[in-house]
């Protein structure tokens, strides 16, 4: 018999919030007679606000205290944004939902004093705002006349940060502004062309224990298959480079017809090498696809790169 209980572990983030409770109303919709609680917590990349995320290490920066709760039976599954949530989970637990997917590009939310300006159009030395080395390669590579500030803090600190004067413009994530209700903020949708989202950005991940079948069933309501091959894609691409949340890797997927069409870079944080490739292979084996594109990239020279990368951190 299915349990009559669920409780969700999550951050106590605005963002995390809004999409935790997303999930609670369409489970209590699929499921009325389901008694759903919410449990939050901070987690470590929460709690540390004044250095990098880089510098931290990504090991479960946003989930490690989320996954500690079902593994102690305290919480049946955790919400997380997938692109946090890393490709090798720990024993135990497996990510048992992918939902339907949010614009997974990334976005650009400028100062009102550059309201007639693009990202191609702003000045030389104007100050960049970012926290992903992904996004700060890739606009080093094609903006190298641009200067790039770390900013940390949830979506409306960094907003107000921008606002203040402090940033001339932040690239931040659509889905998560469309989340907040901060749509028009969005000043520019920036093209696949010139940054590769993050592995999973958009998609919302359910963890759960493994095994344990009640709950799968339950929350399998909210897979969205699509969202599902296309991550699967992704996260078997960054799986192979052994590449994690804090590294200048980026994708983009798109289904077409039976094919699954993916596309990844590496990149070195100065921006002055970039590797970029696409494969495409059918739909149902998207972590072939995944693994196919790793190996083409490593042949290229993302190995040499990513090594650097992770022996000056």
């Amino acid at each position: 018999m299915v349990s009559s209980f669920l409780r969700i572990a999550s951050r106590r983030s605005q963002l995390a919030m809004v999409q935790t409770h997303w999930v609670r109303d369409q489970l209590a919709q699929a499921h009325p007679s389901l008694e759903i609680t919410i449990e939050t917590m901070a987690t470590q990349g929460d709690k540390i606000l004044d250095v990098a995320l880089a510098k931290i290490g990504d090991k479960g920066l946003f989930t490690k205290e989320l996954e500690a709760q079902m593994l102690v039976n305290r919480a049946d599954i955790a919400v997380h944004s997938l692109k946090d949530l890393p490709t090798n989970l720990p024993d135990g637990l497996v990510l048992g939902c992918v939902t339907e997917r949010e614009d997974p590009a990334d976005a650009l939310v400028i100062n009102k004093k550059y309201q007639d300006r693009l990202l191609d159009t702003l000045p030389n030395g104007s100050i960049v705002g970012t926290s992903s080395l992904r996004r700060l390669a890739q606009l080093r590579h094609h903006f190298p006349h641009l200067v790039f500030k770390d900013i940390r803090g949830n979506v409306i600190t960094r907003l107000e940060k921008l606002d203040s004067g402090e940033f001339d413009c932040l690239i931040l994530a659509a889905a998560g502004l469309q989340r907040l209700g901060l749509g028009s903020r969005i000043h520019e949708i920036i093209d696949s062309s010139i940054s590769l989202h993050a592995v999973g950005q958009g998609a919302l991940g359910i963890e759960c224990r493994d095994g344990d079948l009640d709950i799968l069933k339950q929350i399998k309501v909210l897979e969205h298959a699509p969202t599902n091959y296309r991550c699967l894609a992704e996260r078997a691409f960054l799986r192979e480079l052994e590449g994690g949340c804090q590294v200048p890797i980026g994708v983009n997927t798109r289904i077409k017809g039976n094919q699954l069409i993916l596309t990844g870079m590496v990149a070195s944080l100065d921006g002055k090498r970039l590797i970029r490739d696409e494969v495409y292979g059918d739909l149902i084996n998207p972590e072939d696809i995944g693994i196919k594109l790793a190996n083409i990239l490593k042949e290229q020279g993302a190995e040499d790169i990513l090594k650097e990368i992770y022996k000056d951190s």
